[in-house]
């Protein structure tokens, strides 16, 4: 719990002069760190902040801050432009990144360091609003998600595969986590999407006082994976995950990754790699989520996607 306040605490924190005193490239043996994760509520703000922690602990002569963010598309930018030094982004807009297509005008220079979880498609509602699949929110005040945000992209490509046009077939809102979970509490919108790990605090949140329901989606995995790249795959939520779901959830996921630019020192890349791995039962007091941290499987990275090569220096020293 003492971690999972200070994460939180940190990921609260906006800090100025975002890519600090200097650039996280220039590898002289030192300076500040900024983390870019995502809005308060979700798996990211969280977990990042335990990330700075550990880092501003561990690794010699850096301090590291984590910023809030509106997540994936914009902490990629945020990578690309050296306004952030490290971040959590969804592998689906990781690779319109480097491909330089959709959210993106340019092919953008972000590595990874780590395949870290698994992201859940997740259509929050509550049992009183008869929503029972995807196409039933035809009509409905539904969130897609904040602008600049892997769950925006993931909200607009799944409605599509479901023959529904974001901007006439719904009453949109753009919401982060938090907000969307007050709307539905108030009555402002029906539905909301969030792309996040298990379990998300501001759903658990929802579920103490509501008759939360998560909407199937699994169907629109292969479709959604045939148009738009391998990072859409098939998993479960268990019913267990949030009070009072009735049964366990098919939905799709899409991998988180953890990058930096590709210009980041080989020796920073590494050493930032070899933590997490170092640091993995303190960041999962943080988060459940850092459990799944495994070097066999973090390599992994969803291609066109690349492992930097001070990461790639890590995992072969890990075998």
């Amino acid at each position: 719990m003492r971690f999972a306040v200070l994460g939180l605490l940190l990921a609260s924190l906006a800090i100025a002069g975002c890519g600090g005193e200097q650039s996280a490239g220039e590898g002289d043996g030192g300076g500040n760190l900024s983390v870019a994760t995502g809005g308060t509520g979700g798996v990211y703000a969280v977990y990042g902040g335990g990330l700075a922690d550990q880092i501003s602990k561990n690794l010699e002569g850096y301090k590291a801050t984590a910023e809030t963010t509106s997540a994936s598309v914009d902490n990629l930018k945020l990578i690309a432009n050296n306004d952030s030094d490290i971040a959590f982004t969804l592998a689906d807009s990781a690779i319109d990144a480097v491909e330089g297509k959709e959210s993106f005008d340019e092919k953008l220079p972000v590595q990874a360091l780590a395949q870290i979880y698994t992201n859940y498609t997740q259509i929050g509602t509550t049992a009183g609003k008869d929503i029972k699949k995807v196409t039933d929110l035809k009509g409905k005040r539904v969130s897609t998600g904040d602008p600049g945000s892997g769950t925006e992209v993931i909200a607009l490509r799944m409605l599509e595969a479901a023959g529904l046009d974001p901007d006439k077939d719904i009453k949109r809102s753009e919401l982060g986590v938090d907000e969307s979970v007050s709307a539905v509490r108030d009555g402002t919108i029906d539905a909301f999407f969030w792309s996040g790990g298990l379990p998300t605090a501001a759903l658990t949140d929802l579920a103490t006082t509501e008759d939360i329901r998560l909407v199937p989606n699994a169907e629109y995995a292969s479709k959604l994976r045939a148009e738009y790249g391998e990072a859409y795959q098939k998993t479960t939520i268990p019913k267990d995950t949030y009070k009072g779901l009735p049964a366990d959830v098919p939905i799709v996921g899409v991998p988180n990754l953890l990058v930096v630019n590709s210009d980041m020192d080989k020796k920073l890349a590494h050493d930032l790699t070899k933590l997490l791995f170092d640091q993995k039962a303190n960041l999962a007091q943080v988060h459940p989520e850092a459990k799944k941290l495994d070097p066999n499987t973090s390599q992994d990275v969803v291609t066109p996607m690349e492992l930097h090569p001070g990461a790639e220096q890590y995992y072969q020293e890990a075998k």
